[in-house]
């Protein structure tokens, strides 16, 4: 089947809704995560992903219509986790000690790219193509609003627009460096290292221009 080119498409067909096709959906995406860790992206089939769920290809294809959809939708499930999780912190970035909470949910995130293989696969495979590149980057701005919002107490005079792109460049730094800390010939745990260094040095900058007044106007 041929890649969608508008990346809106490459979503699932239909989201079940009844409790045994639920089954079917989630043993798919499970095994199509199983498939990328052990094979990579450019041998996955969707026949084998078929075959390893025990489920009819024609039932694969009821949901998804090739690949490219069934690794956006695990990128999808993975940002929700990852945003769902960071509601834990909410509230969390104005306080005095935002840096530990900072730091601690960071560890959180490298943790889990170090003990489950599929996020970096999947991560990977979201750059395959223009499509999927670009359905990973509407993936990223909804996440990025999720962060955009923790950050404003933080930086009370800082308008929306800059916070947001803001939060989309620490998103997207911070998926780059998760996955460059799993390369060959690293310590993961200096590249995490070195994430935070990052991270802490551009919003205690930002916070002390937002709450200096050296920005621009506060939001209506």
């Amino acid at each position: 089947m041929e890649l969608q080119d508008d990346p809106q498409e490459l979503m699932p067909r239909r989201r079940p809704t009844q409790e045994r096709s639920k089954r079917k959906f989630d043993a798919l995406l499970q095994s199509s995560r199983e498939l990328l860790v052990e094979v990579g992206f450019e041998s996955f089939t969707c026949e084998e992903v078929a075959a390893r769920a025990e489920v009819p290809i024609g039932t694969l294809y009821q949901f998804f219509a090739n690949k490219y959809v069934i690794v956006c939708e695990l990128n999808r499930q993975d940002l929700v986790a990852v945003t769902r999780e960071l509601s834990d912190f909410n509230g969390e970035v104005p306080s005095m000690d935002w840096l530990r909470h900072m730091n601690k949910f960071v560890d959180h995130m490298a943790d889990l790219w170090m003990t489950d293989p599929s996020r970096r696969e999947v991560w990977l495979a979201m750059q395959s193509t223009p499509s999927t590149r670009a359905t990973g980057t509407i993936h990223e701005k909804e996440f990025a609003e999720v962060v955009q919002q923790m950050l404003r107490p933080l930086m009370p005079r800082t308008p929306r627009a800059r916070r947001s792109m803001m939060a989309q460049v620490l998103v997207h730094v911070v998926y780059s460096m998760l996955n460059f800390s799993v390369q060959d010939g690293l310590r993961h745990e200096d590249a995490v290292g070195e994430l935070k260094r990052l991270m802490v040095a551009y919003l205690l900058v930002a916070e002390k221009e937002s709450r200096s007044g050296g920005q621009r106007q506060p939001e209506a």
